[in-house]
C-alpha cells in the first residue's frame, strides 16, 4: 500500500531544502519570481536552516549532516505541508544511508524535485511507500517566461485530486534561461512520439535514467513490478546516444522488468543529439521492448516545460493518450 500525502491548499506552508546544491546558485531575481508565484497560490515559503550555508564544497553543497538536518526538520515540522528542493546537482545519493525513514513514514507529506533529486524521491518511496513527486524545483519557479505549462501541471498534480491527461505544450525550450530571462529561445512542439502503440495501466516509477542506474543493486532502487516507467535523460549526466542506450539496457536487465507495463520518455536535450529516428533505432534494437507501449518526447526532464509526476501514483495509456492521478 502506498501513502498519498495531503494535497496543497491556499494557506499552507512549504519548506525549501537543498539535498544537492543550495540557494547560493540562485539569483535574487529568480528567488523573487519564485516567491511571488508561490504567493499567488497562497503558499507561505520557508527555507531550511542550511539551504544558504556559505560553507559550500566543490559540489556547491553543504555537509551531509546539515542536508539531513534540513530534511528531517522539514518532515517533523507540523506546519510544513510540502517540501521542495532548491535545484539538482550530483551528490544527493550521499545522504540516502543517513535518512531516518521512520520519521518520513510517520510524517507523510509532499516532497518534490527532479534530476539528481531522483535518488532521494525514489529512495523515500522505496523505503516508506510514500508517494513522492518528480517535478519542478524551487529554482524552476524563478523562470519568468515559458513556465505556464509547468505551473499548470504543478497545480493539477499537487493541488487537485482528479485524474488528468498529459497534453503536450505548444512550445518548449532548452536554453540557459537563468543567465538572461529576456534572451530566450522557444521551439514549436512536434507532439508526443507514439513509438510503440498500445494500452496499459499501472503504478508509476519516475526518475532520471542515470540516477536510477546509480541506485540499481541497492535497497533504494524502486520495484518495477507491473509499473509504468517515466524516464528522462540529462545531457550532462547521460551524455549521448550510446550512454542512453547502455543505461536503458541496464534498466531492462533489472529484476521484474519483464512485468513493466509501458515506458514514457521525457524530451531529450538538444546536445544529446537523440532525435525521433535515433530513439526508434535504440528501441527497435531491443527485443524486450517490442510489445511494450512506449511514448516519448513528453514534457518532462531537463527541458522546459516540466510536468509533475507522482511516483507511486496511477497512470494509464489509451490510444496514445497518457492519464495520471
Amino acid at each position: 500500500m502506498f501513502t498519498q500525502p495531503d494535497r496543497l491548499k491556499s494557506g499552507d506552508e512549504i519548506r525549501i531544502i537543498a539535498p544537492a546544491r543550495g540557494l547560493k546558485l540562485i539569483g535574487q531575481d529568480c528567488r523573487y519570481i519564485a516567491n511571488k508565484r508561490f504567493a499567488e497560490l497562497g503558499l507561505k515559503v520557508t527555507f531550511g536552516k542550511y539551504t544558504n550555508d556559505e560553507e559550500f564544497n566543490h559540489d556547491m553543497s553543504t555537509s551531509v549532516e546539515k542536508r539531513i538536518s534540513d530534511l528531517h526538520d522539514a518532515f517533523l515540522d507540523k506546519n510544513v505541508k510540502a517540501i521542495f528542493t532548491v535545484i539538482g546537482g550530483f551528490n544527493s545519493n550521499q545522504i540516502l544511508d543517513y535518512i531516518d525513514y521512520e520519521i518520513i513514514k510517520n510524517n507523510p507529506k509532499i516532497i518534490c524535485g527532479f534530476s539528481d533529486i531522483s535518488a532521494v524521491i525514489n529512495a523515500i518511496h522505496s523505503k516508506t511507500g510514500l508517494i513522492t513527486y518528480m517535478g519542478t524545483h524551487y529554482s524552476s519557479f524563478g523562470m519568468e517566461k515559458g513556465f505556464d505549462h509547468s505551473f499548470d501541471y504543478f497545480k493539477k498534480a499537487l493541488m487537485q485530486e482528479n485524474e488528468f491527461e498529459i497534453t503536450y505544450s505548444n512550445y518548449w525550450s532548452d536554453d540557459l534561461w537563468f543567465l538572461d530571462q529576456n534572451d530566450r529561445t522557444f521551439i514549436q512542439n512536434s507532439g508526443h512520439w507514439n513509438i510503440n502503440p498500445g494500452n496499459a495501466k499501472g503504478k508509476i516509477v519516475a526518475g532520471n535514467l542515470s540516477l536510477l542506474t546509480l541506485l540499481s543493486g541497492t535497497s533504494y532502487f524502486p520495484d518495477l513490478t507491473d509499473k509504468i516507467l517515466f524516464i528522462e535523460n540529462c545531457y550532462m549526466c547521460d551524455s549521448d546516444y550510446n550512454i542512453f542506450d547502455q543505461q536503458l539496457q541496464s534498466l531492462i536487465q533489472q529484476p521484474n522488468f519483464k512485468t513493466v507495463k509501458a515506458i514514457i520518455i521525457g524530451r531529450f536535450q538538444i546536445k544529446s543529439e537523440i532525435n525521433k529516428d535515433k530513439l526508434i533505432q535504440i528501441i527497435k534494437n531491443k527485443k524486450e521492448l517490442n510489445k511494450l507501449p512506449i511514448i516519448a518526447n513528453v514534457d518532462f526532464g531537463h527541458t522546459t516545460p516540466m510536468i509533475t509526476i507522482p511516483i507511486g501514483g496511477d497512470a494509464r495509456i489509451e490510444n496514445g493518450k497518457i492519464f495520471i492521478k
